[in-house]
């Protein structure tokens, strides 16, 4: 079963549910008159099921309506959500001490990004998100580390933030994703040598407690969010899931958008 067929079952299923309710029944003769011509009194369960099937099988477009409009409404509600976390936590977000900010770092608008190392999409993106910060020198580039993928991922964030306080965090963020393999503490041990980090030091650092306590804001964060799935990308308010083939386009039209209107949350 696909899972648009699915999500018709699922929406028969509850809309025949729906539809046993007396206030529903008395909708439906409004709406649709002679869609019940069996007494309300003598209606049974089974009896309104077929009705209902039988209406929805000659009137299939009702239920792609219905599927619109529920995606609609989700996303609507999904919004409003996001809205109220980004306004409640604005300086968590985009600013916070314990996140890398990449860009300029007084621009004038602010480009989230919540990533793991060991992400497909993350890296296909990562040529964008670049080219953003390369081309438009007024974004602020927040890079919050969120390794859902597990130990190795968790190891590799810390590595990255570690080499922060010898200031290559940026190249080593870039390396974690372009060169081959798993992102892993032995792949970023090896990247900091390339690097020309002191990596004895680089290993200590990775203890410190305030790099666990950024990763563990950004899951906070991320939660609050209800995020899905990495990576996800706050411009502004406005949010971008997903690294999807326009990523960039979107990037520069939804900075536009904020630099002239602003954020109706607070960011």
């Amino acid at each position: 079963m696909t899972a648009k067929s699915g999500l018709l079952t699922a929406l028969v299923a509850a809309v025949v549910a729906a539809l046993v309710t007396v206030a529903t029944l008395s909708i439906l003769a409004r709406v649709a008159p002679g869609m019940l011509a069996l007494s309300g009194a003598a209606i049974q369960d089974q009896q309104i099921v077929d009705v209902v099937r039988n209406y929805l099988t000659k009137n299939p477009e009702i239920l792609v309506e219905m599927t619109s409009e529920l995606d609609k409404r989700q996303a609507a509600e999904q919004e409003a959500k996001q809205q109220k976390v980004i306004s409640e936590n604005a300086d968590a977000i985009f600013r916070s001490p314990l996140a890398y900010v990449a860009g300029n770092p007084d621009g004038n608008v602010s480009v989230v990004e919540f990533f793991d190392y060991n992400c497909g999409y993350c890296r296909r993106a990562l040529p964008d998100v670049v080219k953003l910060v390369d081309n438009d020198n007024k974004v602020r580039l927040v890079l919050k580390e969120l390794p859902i993928f597990g130990d190795d991922s968790e190891a590799a964030a810390k590595a990255a933030l570690a080499a922060h306080k010898q200031g290559k965090y940026f190249e080593m963020h870039q390396k974690l994703f372009t060169e081959p393999g798993k992102a892993d503490k032995e792949k970023a041990l090896r990247i900091a040598k390339e690097l020309g980090l002191d990596v004895d030091q680089l290993e200590k650092d990775m203890a410190d407690p305030d790099i666990q306590k950024s990763l563990d804001q950004a899951k906070d964060l991320a939660q609050k969010l209800g995020l899905q799935g990495t990576p996800l990308y706050l411009i502004g308010d406005h949010v971008i899931p997903g690294a999807p083939d326009d990523l960039y386009d979107q990037f520069t039209k939804n900075v536009a958008e904020i630099r002239e209107k602003g954020c109706k949350a607070t960011c």
